[in-house]
């Protein structure tokens, strides 16, 4: 992934072990069935029981047809309706191409939900499969590559401003349905929470990685993670002001009510007034999850030991004996910095105390308080010295005496009893809050029924539909492509923006004079990405960009900065996809991999 890779014959294409390709094969509506179980009237957990007893039924019943198919069944409209999806496996999928991090990440976080964009986000997989049915297989030596009977032809014609483009993929998910209620407790409990929170965690974090390359390669990946949704947060709740979704949606919601008044529709059951009480109730209650999720979920090496010390952590030793059952921690210092795990883990113990109601602290905070006087510097410097937590490859036998009693088992005990608390308090309005979102969304479904209308993204496969354009940027044309001209003037200032370092050579094969079959035969250029008003969000990276003949043009990556309200209102003005060029893909392929093999396989015309 750092320096790429090119599998010149098919016996360097690599196996990835829990990598798989599902394709679609049909769909069905099973809502009548669900809904002839009671679904509507259970709660949460117990629809997600009946939900995977008939998925599992189902799955039974094709697998006696093919063993290599199953059935997913998901919520479409908040639960109104139900379609059960049946896939097929391929579970064999090995690595072919890849470039080098340099330009497959280009930009990183610096460039990340922005325009204009030059990033060669791709790579290149192979499907294989049984040699006798060309059908799925486990991974084996003997396998050959799969042989699909259709396939997409790929174009070197481009694209200009207005032309017809689609999108087809796997969209995580979407809340476009979502009340103004929600959407509240969105940007203030969870936005903003989310951002306060990784400004204190990322700015020491790039502290500790900018005064040692050791420490940066640790966490160049935990940063970016962390970062991509800091930055999606953002911007998320700047659209929510400046567009006005709020007042948007309240507005909607009095057409709504009168509507529901006049026709009587859901009268008694879709309460507005009851929905923004059920709301209000838990919102400190929500705040204080976001806090304690992002300061103790996943941010210190610690806490994760912790944690998993109580629940989740391999028994080992005899089971007929349980005093010498015991769990043990690897040596995984190759993974993170205890400097940076330390002062982080002291910075957010602070910070969440600092910032929620007393009622919401995990009874830890006493040993804090009545043995270190509050300082939770120190709190955490004799955890680091003092836990057995800490000493990597030691056999920790967690039912003889004494286990209980040191500090970090008790960090996870509290966090985990907290969790399981908080969860319990919440669960009693999650229920409720769900169904009055359903019925807001079937109201607004029978309202409008003459209107088309499609499902939130739930991972289920989705295709839409637009054209190739910009949009207006800071006042101004923001462009629909950029050049090889841009990259190699951001290269040039990678002293001062390290994410815009690249090799070399690809300095050089970019600063081309002639680019052959990948130059743009109506603008001269070399395109590297474009913009399509085509509606995306996350999941949909790697999706294919296809234009009005089906030929594939681009790849999916991004979104731009005024696209971030997108999972809960899509304005069509300003928000755009973000693809990569097919023909800087390909040229890429050709002048840094001399992939010629793939080259002729792709046949791209």
């Amino acid at each position: 992934m750092l320096n790429g890779f090119y599998a010149k014959e098919y016996k360097d294409e690599l196996p990835n072990e829990n990598l798989f390709v599902s394709f679609m094969v049909e769909q069905q509506d099973v809502t009548a069935r669900l809904k002839a179980l009671g679904i509507d009237d259970m709660p949460s957990d117990r629809q997600s029981a009946v939900i995977d007893s008939v998925a599992t039924v189902m799955t039974d019943s094709v697998k006696k047809v093919e063993k290599t198919l199953h059935v997913e069944i998901d919520p479409y409209y908040e639960g109104n309706q139900y379609f059960a999806t049946t896939y097929r496996l391929f579970p064999d999928v090995r690595l072919v191409f890849t470039v080098p991090k340099s330009m497959g990440k280009f930009g990183g976080e610096t460039d990340n939900w922005m325009w204009p964009r030059q990033t060669c986000d791709f790579s290149v997989f192979r499907i294989y499969a049984d040699p006798k049915t060309n059908g799925p297989a486990e991974y084996s030596a003997q396998n050959v590559p799969y042989r699909p009977k259709t396939w997409a032809k790929v174009s070197l014609d481009g694209y200009k401003d207005g032309d017809f483009a689609m999108t087809i993929g796997y969209p995580g998910s979407t809340e476009r349905y979502l009340s103004s209620y929600g959407i509240r407790e969105m940007r203030d409990a969870g936005n903003e929470t989310r951002v306060q929170v990784r400004t204190l965690k990322q700015e020491i974090m790039k502290r500790h990685m900018d005064a040692d390359e050791a420490v940066r390669i640790k966490y160049d990946s935990k940063f970016a993670q962390s970062a991509n949704y800091w930055k999606n947060s953002i911007g998320m709740n700047k659209c929510i002001d400046s567009i006005g979704i709020i007042k948007q949606k309240e507005a909607y919601e009095l057409r709504l009510r009168h509507w529901q008044d006049t026709t009587g529709f859901l009268k008694g059951q879709l309460d507005f007034d009851v929905m923004a009480k059920l709301y209000g109730q838990r919102f400190e209650r929500m705040r204080a999850f976001y806090y304690f999720a992002e300061t103790f979920l996943g941010t210190s090496e610690l806490v994760t030991r912790a944690m998993q010390a109580g629940n989740g952590k391999e028994v080992k030793g005899p089971e007929d004996n349980p005093k010498k059952q015991y769990i043990q921690f690897d040596d995984n210092s190759e993974e993170w910095d205890e400097a940076l795990d330390k002062e982080v883990l002291s910075a957010l113990l602070k910070n969440y105390r600092e910032h929620v109601a007393k009622e919401y602290l995990p009874s830890i905070y006493e040993t804090i308080d009545n043995r270190f006087g509050g300082d939770c510097t120190a709190y955490v410097d004799y955890l680091y010295k003092k836990s057995v937590l800490m000493k990597s490859g030691k056999k920790l036998y967690f039912n003889k005496k004494g286990f209980n009693d040191d500090l970090g088992v008790q960090l996870g005990l509290s966090l985990q009893e907290y969790l399981a608390g908080q969860r319990e308090e919440l669960g009693k309005v999650a229920d409720k809050i769900a169904e009055q979102e359903r019925l807001f969304c079937a109201a607004r479904l029978r309202m409008e029924q003459d209107m088309p209308h499609y499902s939130d993204a739930n991972m289920t496969m989705r295709l839409s539909y637009g054209r190739v354009g910009g949009f207006t940027m800071n006042g101004s044309p923001s462009g629909y492509y950029t050049t090889a001209e841009s990259i190699v003037a951001k290269m040039k200032q990678a002293d001062n923006v390290p994410e815009y370092f690249a090799e070399p050579i690809m300095h050089e094969l970019l600063s081309a004079k002639d680019f052959g079959p990948y130059q743009d035969k109506a603008t001269g250029k070399m395109q590297l990405c474009f913009l399509t008003n085509n509606d995306i969000t996350g999941g949909n990276s790697g999706s294919p960009m296809f234009n009005g003949k089906g030929e594939l043009i681009g790849l999916a990556f991004d979104g731009n900065w005024d696209s971030l309200s997108s999972d809960i209102y899509f304005e069509k003005n300003l928000a755009r996809c973000i693809g990569v060029d097919i023909r800087y893909v390909l040229f890429m392929m050709d002048k840094w991999g001399h992939a010629d093999r793939l080259l002729k396989e792709i046949n791209a015309k």
